[in-house]
């Protein structure tokens, strides 16, 4: 009955057909073209979807207790992701949320043996999952379309493009610290494209390996260099700074510290680009089921918890931009890409695996079209001398990258 109530507040727009464990349906919302339905196949799913629906739905469809009915995952999260953000609720789903906020700040504390635990649980797996669904650079994270017609390779070379530009490598030879290197796409792109001698820094000893064999595959290994290192350890001036996709686990309480960390690091010319998920409508708390299967740890912030601690570090905020649907876009790639794969990841984990990415990657799509997260790049200098006037250079330096490219097909 607790259930059925919260269904009825919830779903405001459309028809949600569910059926019980006993075998009962029901159906909620006002009979509007928008359906989706899905299967309650135990008692023990429905009253942790009711006391705690922001675990138990991700878990129930992994373990095969939730089931769609008629549609896909992705249309189910849909549907509940169109309803909430229209105003319908869940209250006690409300009330978990409530309290999230409250203790966000405790749950960001991150110490550098927490940091290197939360990597692994995520990096450290076997590096022929993400071969599987990623573009053939591994870049796991927002690519960039230019016109919405891109392929996923085409887009994530233009986002190394686009950052390549905001970083202003002017010259060869510059020293470029990145951190949070992945499997090295960034690094050696910068190193073989730009000139630039980069040094990649990464806590997964899974991606260490794979990007320390690439750089030398590539012929770069001699300007281009990986180590296991926290942030908080780097101790020497660097010329120009990146960072793409790790700022979402330095967590809220280490904020100013890593500001204070870029401006230590930076020489008095150089330039900085931390690129990271945000929120757009303000400071929230990470939904459970992702904290607890996907990125322990993680949080994206709203750019009002982001620049107080850029203020008081000493840096100059050059440059704000925000790609709005860019990562739905990237996401909804990677999703075909995986569900082309499926037998072969299946084979490689298992289904109750392919169950938890096929519900992370749909619904981490869904609150980037849906539900008022973004991604943010912001370009930061300790003088504001430091980049030009105006943003022409950042497409003037895109597109000659991009000639050079074509002429070396």
């Amino acid at each position: 009955m607790l259930f059925h109530l919260a269904l009825k507040r919830l779903v405001r727009r459309g028809t949600l057909t569910v059926r019980y464990p006993d075998g009962t349906e029901r159906r909620y919302g006002d009979g509007g073209d928008l359906r989706a339905g899905m299967h309650i196949r135990t008692d023990r799913a429905l009253r942790r979807l009711t006391f705690n629906a922001g675990l138990a739905l991700g878990e129930g469809y992994m373990d095969g207790e939730v089931e769609p009915i008629g549609c896909s995952i992705y249309d189910l999260l849909e549907f509940l992701t169109l309803n909430i953000a229209q105003g319908g609720s869940h209250p006690f789903e409300r009330l978990r949320e409530h309290l999230r906020r409250i203790t966000r700040l405790l749950a960001q504390i991150n110490p550098a043996p927490r940091a290197r635990r939360n990597v692994a649980h995520h990096y450290d797996l076997d590096g022929r999952l993400y071969s599987l669904f990623l573009d053939r650079d591994r870049q796991y994270s927002c690519a960039y379309f230019e016109t919405g017609r891109e392929t996923l390779e085409e887009a994530q070379a233009a986002k190394k493009r686009h950052i390549a530009a905001k970083l202003l490598l002017d010259r060869p030879g510059l020293e470029v610290l990145d951190i949070g290197s992945g499997w090295g796409g960034m690094a050696i792109t910068l190193g073989r494209e730009h000139g630039a001698r980069v040094t990649g820094i990464t806590l997964s000893t899974e991606q260490l390996e794979v990007a320390r064999a690439r750089a030398a595959e590539a012929g770069v290994a001699d300007r281009v260099t990986f180590e296991l290192l926290d942030y908080r350890a780097w101790s020497r001036p660097v010329d120009r700074i990146v960072s793409v996709g790790m700022f979402e686990h330095v967590g809220l309480a280490q904020y100013r510290g890593f500001f204070r960390m870029l401006r230590g690091a930076l020489r008095p010319d150089g330039v900085a680009l931390v690129h990271a998920i945000g929120r757009a409508d303000g400071p929230g708390a990470t939904n459970p089921w992702i904290r607890k299967y996907i990125f322990p740890g993680a949080y994206c912030p709203a750019l009002s918890e982001v620049l107080p601690a850029i203020e008081t570090s000493g840096l100059w905020a050059t440059d704000i931009e925000v790609l709005r649907l860019h990562y739905a876009m990237t996401i909804a790639q990677w999703r075909a890409h995986f569900a082309g794969n499926r037998d072969t990841i299946a084979a490689l984990k298992d289904e109750r695996f392919c169950r938890m990415f096929e519900f992370y990657l749909a619904g981490v799509e869904l609150i980037f079209r849906h539900w008022g997260h973004m991604v943010w790049q912001v370009q930061l200098a300790p003088r504001q001398e430091n980049v030009p006037l105006t943003r022409d250079y950042i497409v003037a330096a895109e597109g000659a990258a991009a000639q050079r490219a074509r002429e070396s097909a």
